[in-house]
């Protein structure tokens, strides 16, 4: 066949061509009109970064950006979410009637409803910027509009109030470890703190301590026994001096002789002078106990009762040596050895002088043997410290090791609460990595499905492929000659001539008539059907 014979096949089967593709083009043209405008409205929300650099307030939220939204999406989507958008914007109200909220709110989440990932995005007057778009399709323009105005203020405001709750949560969670830190520091300090107190001197970081405090004191008690041999020793030579003077008192007492007078006398003078010498050493002890005790110690007790009754004795001899003095004015004169009296009354001073020295010596001795048993018990007890000290040793160290452990552990617990509180007052100040909206909603003017021109065309070439099958069909079913190139090839003859075909003129004029009339009616139907949906559309959308 060539391209004269598929000329003449479309001329024999023009109506079988040409019918279904003006009957697809018509049912396009009513399908794609009759089809609702679904319009799309997106917006833009930007994650907008920390305020406040990292280095100076860390955040207590461990949450990826993506993956919250992902998680607040699923949130704001969820059914309940979703019936009151419905009910409040009135969506959906011709599906209602006849189709399940279930199916309507499940449209909503796959198709309807898109929310596109985060990811860096070239904005026109905003450079490259982090941020997702949320876009929502529907019949009505202002309608969807206002649908993804409301989608996009529940997500920032969700985000606000999550990242709000979440940082006010984890410092919520970190002051009460820091309180358990805080009653564990205090209870490990308590213990250690008793143990010191009931093992008070015996503790090993005391160790170096009580040596040199034992060092301390063998040393004073190495003073103290130097103290007291030179005091034995110094009374020792006071013994033999006193000694020596009291035989040469009574040496002398036998040469004067008789004179009990002059005898008696000397007698009262030295036990007056030794009475003074006494006196002077309990005042001058009294003195120095003073300096070291006060009044209420018992040796100063002791030595004001002892000075007390010094004085006493002192003033009965001076009142019976001024009576003794009457008397001997009143008597006859008597002579006496001046010389020897003289040297009497010296040598009995020199006694009284030397034996004050030796009961001087006797209170210092009594006083550093006193301060050596005192001291020496003081060493016992030094030393039943140190000699204890292993004993408690590990445990001490234990109680330490632990309470270092609460220390360093409450100082963590510490930090990171004063941490989170400071992240938390940037969340709640919104300083945090927040949301904003980059790009409103838009209200769109034009409507994304359906694709009019496209289905038209697709329906007119449908159309006129279902017709060149038709044709093809009825070609191939036609075995009849159509022209004399088949009779040549079905023949193998050669043509002499040919009769045209004669039909009657009024019944070609007829069938001429009956195609047109078919072809103008089909033509006016279409037309009228075409225009039909175009008005109706039209007058809807209005």
């Amino acid at each position: 066949m060539d391209v004269e014979d598929y000329i003449d096949v479309i001329r024999r089967h023009r109506g079988w061509i040409f019918g279904p593709a003006f009957a697809c083009l018509v049912a396009g043209f009513v399908v794609a009109f009759l089809w609702p405008d679904t319009y799309v409205s997106s917006a833009v929300i930007r994650v907008v970064p920390p305020q406040v650099p990292e280095a100076l307030v860390q955040s207590n939220l461990n949450v990826d950006m993506t993956n919250h939204i992902m998680s607040m999406a699923q949130s704001i989507l969820s059914r309940s979410n979703l019936t009151t958008l419905i009910n409040t914007q009135g969506l959906y109200k011709k599906e209602l009637t006849h189709e399940p909220l279930e199916d309507i709110i499940e449209q909503m989440q796959q198709k309807d409803i898109k929310i596109g990932e985060v990811q860096n995005q070239q904005v026109t007057g905003h450079g490259a910027v982090t941020a997702f778009q949320i876009s929502f399709r529907y019949s009505n323009r202002m309608t969807a509009q206002k649908v993804t105005e409301d989608i996009v203020s529940r997500f920032i405001t969700q985000n606000i109030q999550e990242r709000s709750l979440a940082s006010r949560e984890t410092t919520e969670f970190l002051t009460g470890e820091y309180d358990d830190a805080k009653k564990k520091l205090e209870e490990a300090e308590q213990r250690l703190s008793d143990f010191r107190q009931k093992n008070i001197g015996r503790l090993p970081d005391q160790m170096q301590a009580n040596l040199q405090q034992l060092s301390n004191m063998q040393m004073q008690m190495n003073t103290l026994d130097a103290t007291i041999s030179r005091i034995n020793q110094d009374k020792l030579l006071a013994e033999n001096q006193l000694r020596i003077l009291k035989d040469r008192y009574n040496s002398i007492r036998q040469s004067v002789g008789g004179d009990q007078t002059t005898v008696a006398a000397v007698q009262r003078n030295d036990l007056l002078a030794e009475k003074d010498k006494q006196i002077a050493q309990l005042e001058s002890t009294l003195a120095i106990l003073r300096e070291r005790y006060k009044d209420t110690f018992p040796d100063v007790q002791r030595a004001v009762a002892l000075l007390a009754q010094a004085r006493k004795d002192r003033d009965e001899l001076l009142k019976e040596d001024a009576e003794k003095k009457q008397e001997a004015a009143n008597a006859p004169p008597v002579h006496r050895s001046a010389p020897a009296n003289r040297e009497l009354l010296d040598v009995d001073a020199s006694i009284r002088r030397i034996e004050g020295e030796i009961q001087a010596k006797d209170l210092e001795l009594k006083d550093r043997q006193k301060e050596m048993t005192q001291l020496t018990e003081a060493m016992k007890a030094l030393q039943g410290r140190i000699e204890g000290v292993p004993v408690g040793e590990k445990e001490y160290t234990d109680l330490i090791h632990t309470r270092d452990l609460a220390r360093e552990h409450f100082d963590e617990m510490n930090s990171k609460k004063e941490r989170s509180e400071i992240a938390t007052k940037s969340e709640n100040a919104k300083l945090g990595e927040t949301l904003e909206l980059l790009d409103p909603a838009s209200l769109p003017q034009t409507p994304t499905e359906p694709k009019r021109s496209l289905i038209i065309a697709a329906a007119a070439a449908i159309g006129l492929a279902v017709g060149l099958m038709f044709a093809g069909a009825r070609e191939v079913k036609d075995t009849s000659l159509k022209n004399l190139k088949d009779v040549r090839a079905y023949t193998k003859l050669s043509i002499l001539g040919s009769i045209p075909l004669l039909e009657n003129d009024l019944v070609v004029r007829r069938r001429r008539r009956l195609g047109w009339l078919a072809w103008s009616t089909a033509c006016l139907v279409g037309i009228a059907i075409m225009s039909g949906s175009v008005v109706y559309y039209y007058a809807t959308k209005v």
